[in-house]
Parts: C-alpha cells; sequence; structure tokens
C-alpha cells in the first residue's frame, strides 16, 4: 500500500470527477502524488488562484492494482515522445471533447519548468527532439497519479 496525497484549497470528503477541470496533463482526473510536499505546493496555489484554506487529503492506494489488469493503465516511467504525445492531447484546449478511456495515468508532472518547454516546442521555436532532450536533463522530476473513472476512484482509501 501507497500513501498518495491530494493538494486542494478545500478538503475533500467525496471525489467528485465532474468538478475536475479538463484539458489537464492527463485529462479530466483526480490528480494524487505520493510526494508530500508537491501536494502541499499545489495546495498553495490553488488557495492563490481561488481563496480558501491550504488543505491536503491522504488516501492510501494499493500500487499492485496498477498491474492487475483489472483497471485500464497508462504508464509514463520518464519523459518520453508518447507521454509528450499525450500531454499535448490532452492539453490542447481547441479540442475539449478529447478524452481516453484509461482508469488511471500515471507519469510526470508537466510543471512550470516543462511548461516553458511546452511554449517553445508549441511556438516551433525547439524540435519534438530538443524538447525532448531538454525534459531529460531536468532534475527532481515529480510523478502523478491520475484518477480518470469512478471505477479507479473506488480503489481509494481516504486515510
Amino acid at each position: 500500500m501507497i500513501k498518495l496525497y491530494h493538494g486542494s484549497n478545500v478538503a475533500i470528503d467525496k471525489i467528485d470527477l465532474s468538478k475536475s477541470r479538463p484539458n489537464k496533463d492527463f485529462g479530466r482526473a483526480f490528480y494524487l502524488s505520493a510526494d508530500e510536499q508537491q501536494a502541499w505546493d499545489r495546495a498553495y496555489a490553488a488557495i492563490t488562484m481561488w481563496g480558501g484554506v491550504p488543505r491536503v487529503t491522504v488516501f492510501e492506494f494499493d500500487e499492485q492494482e496498477l498491474d492487475s489488469g483489472k483497471l485500464n493503465v497508462l504508464r509514463f516511467d520518464a519523459y518520453t515522445e508518447a507521454w509528450a504525445d499525450f500531454i499535448f492531447a490532452n492539453r490542447d484546449r481547441r479540442k475539449p471533447a478529447y478524452h481516453h478511456d484509461y482508469d488511471i495515468v500515471y507519469g510526470p508532472i508537466a510543471n512550470d519548468k516543462v511548461g516553458e518547454q511546452v511554449v517553445l516546442f508549441k511556438g516551433g521555436y525547439i524540435s519534438k527532439e530538443r524538447f525532448l532532450q531538454k525534459l531529460k536533463l531536468m532534475r527532481g522530476i515529480t510523478f502523478q497519479y491520475a484518477f480518470c473513472t469512478e471505477s479507479s476512484i473506488l480503489k481509494l482509501k481516504r486515510l
């Protein structure tokens, strides 16, 4: 079992996927991190945008579920071209109806430093190869879990 953390400006009593915003890294989902500090950073970012109080809600998750075959899971263990293509498809605001059929997506967070590289790539200033090369040189990669369906949400136990 692993502890996963969700940072927000409100306490999470019940996960409601309809409140999740579209066009995030892995699409509309409930996002968690195994890094508690990352969750606190997200909580403080949330209060600067929407007010409220910084909150981190803790969940327990059996990581064996990722490989059990019971859920449709997509895993990115590093910054790869497939990861970049998936991020770009999900973040494309011109295609708000874009949707994938994964229950859980796991992979690196496209944080602010990554976002700068996305802008350079999308603007045509660097190639996809250069984009990926720059990402691979970054230190301190933080990973995220996106729980995208109700069936995956049921696998979380709130602590």
